[in-house]
């Protein structure tokens, strides 16, 4: 079995845990790790690298890295990864492997002014397809149990239904003796 990135480095997943021989296997059959690890990929590729964010305020810097547990992981570029490669595996940033703890940390570290020595490396990367990013589709994390999945469907704007949201409206209850020309207070005043 082995194991693959997607979309960003960081996160590994075991192949035959995310495909069959269709693509994708559901989602109810991929345990609760990489069903939230891949429903939160196509979030984060739209964030920007935490550590030029924090140090410059760049939010235009694209990662290429996601490292930490889902809800609560570090971003980086390849320019930043070697910081957080050097905070978690010389400064400390281990004790924190495994936790939420973990994008706390380096902020902070990196927010202290922090950053890898010089002579610092970081890792070696081989990729194959960096910009093929497969769409699991929508994120489930927010569901209730048994709620059902909403799926979004793109149709030819001739096949789309027109929908009047006044007629769909149910007024029952409302005043009709409502004022809606009337003056009401504003926040500036």
């Amino acid at each position: 079995m082995s194991k693959v990135s997607i979309g960003l480095r960081g996160w590994r997943f075991d192949e035959d845990e995310l495909f069959d021989g269709d693509g994708f296997r559901s989602r109810s059959e991929m345990d609760d790790d990489t069903r939230q690890r891949l429903e939160r990929l196509p979030l984060l590729l739209g964030q920007p690298c935490d550590v030029c964010y924090l140090s410059d305020g760049d939010d235009d810097a694209t990662p290429d890295a996601v490292y930490g547990e889902p809800g609560a992981e570090v971003l980086v570029c390849n320019a930043h990864e070697p910081t957080f490669y050097y905070w978690f595996l010389e400064a400390g940033g281990d004790e924190h492997e495994g936790t939420a703890a973990l994008q706390d940390a380096f902020h902070e570290w990196v927010a202290a002014g922090n950053r890898e020595p010089d002579w610092y490396g970081g890792p070696e990367h081989v990729e194959t397809d960096p910009d093929a990013v497969p769409d699991p589709g929508p994120d489930t994390s927010q569901l209730a149990p048994g709620e059902p999945v909403p799926v979004t469907v793109d149709l030819p704007e001739d096949e789309q239904a027109k929908l009047d949201l006044l007629e769909a409206a149910d007024f029952d209850g409302v005043s009709d003796d409502l004022d809606i020309d009337a003056d009401y207070p504003t926040s500036d005043e």
